[in-house]
């Protein structure tokens, strides 16, 4: 894996910075998703943000934390889902953007899957292999963190910059010996092969790994309301989920609506879910401190050690905010029945 490949992504994520960033000419604000499996996007299906906010939103799919980096930095898209690895890379060369949001703290929802008969038994296996994995992802940090913990040179792996789709598509076709990856494609690959780790021991030993939504701040101070609302309906999604998970998803309904959004497949929903823990508003406050300023300071420092990032800042603070989620909580429905 190149250092240069890597700083190229961040690279070309900042290239576009400057551009002002202007709403569609119908007024819609643009946001960037990806299909990671969580409960607001039954939200997302229903409509619901659109409601809260008053504006119509664009939803726009994207496979990686790098793109939608790439994304929020030219003004294409105002709101972006993010991995904590592509937050701290774009933080670290100081993408004025803001975290707003912990939108999971990720577990076994993310894993590295060897393939059978790849002659994998063992991490120290995982030597002249060949190893998938979306470069400047969550999943990317957590191989990284996972092989420094083995004792095995990353060097000495031959690491692949695919998206989850070409990972898929890569394992079906037998060009890679495993991948490390969220679904559908992890579910899909999981078929064929058997998971060596996942991100919940990768957190045991020290390398923890979270999504968020992220904001442009220039947008942000324009728009606070839409922001806010968004925490809330985000947050009242996520209350709904840990009143009862059972409840949660032995509705119908809920399952179809998330497999729709993110590709999943319908039964796989519940292990999905159970698979990373989803905050509410009550703890995003606390979180959205010292905490995840912690995570993406601890991650900016593992990437500068690894030689992905040149250098880091002495602070990320500027690069998280509490605010609207605070404000959110005050106008947030309480949920009095299981969803």
């Amino acid at each position: 894996m190149r250092r240069s490949h890597f700083l190229s992504l961040i690279a070309l994520a900042l290239s576009g910075w400057g551009t002002v960033p202007v709403l569609a000419q119908d007024g819609a604000v643009r946001v960037a998703y990806q299909t990671v499996v969580e409960p607001a996007k039954v939200a997302q299906a229903d409509g619901l943000y659109e409601k809260a906010t008053g504006k119509r939103i664009d939803w726009r799919k994207f496979e990686s934390g790098a793109e939608v980096i790439t994304a929020v930095a030219s003004g294409d898209v105002q709101v972006g889902y993010v991995g904590s690895s592509p937050l701290a890379a774009a933080a670290s060369r100081e993408l004025p953007i803001e975290t707003f949001f912990i939108a999971a703290e990720i577990g076994s929802a993310e894993a590295l899957v060897v393939r059978n008969g790849s002659g994998i038994a063992k991490a120290q296996d995982l030597a002249g292999k060949r190893v998938a994995v979306p470069f400047v992802s969550t999943t990317h940090y957590s191989l990284l963190a996972a092989l420094k913990h083995w004792g095995v040179d990353a060097k000495q792996v031959n690491i692949i910059n695919l998206r989850p789709t070409e990972i898929a598509a890569a394992w079906q076709r037998g060009d890679i010996d495993a991948a490390y990856v969220w679904d559908p494609a992890l579910g899909q690959i999981k078929a064929g092969g058997k998971v060596l780790t996942s991100s919940v021991e990768v957190a045991r030993w020290g390398a923890p790994t979270f999504d968020a939504w992220i904001v442009r701040k220039d947008f942000a101070q324009k728009n606070p309301d839409f922001v806010t609302a968004f925490a809330r309906i985000t947050g009242e999604a996520y209350a709904g989920y840990r009143k009862d998970p059972n409840a949660f998803t032995a509705r119908t309904e809920n399952l179809d609506k998330i497999a729709r959004v993110t590709g999943a497949k319908k039964e796989d929903v519940p292990a999905l879910l159970a698979g990373s823990g989803f905050p509410t508003l009550a703890e995003q406050a606390r979180l959205l401190n010292a905490p995840t300023v912690q995570a993406v300071s601890d991650t900016a420092a593992f990437l500068k050690a690894q030689g992905k990032v040149d250098a880091v800042l002495a602070d990320y603070k500027a690069y998280v905010t509490a605010r609207y989620v605070v404000d959110a909580a005050k106008g947030a429905v309480v949920a009095t029945k299981a969803p």
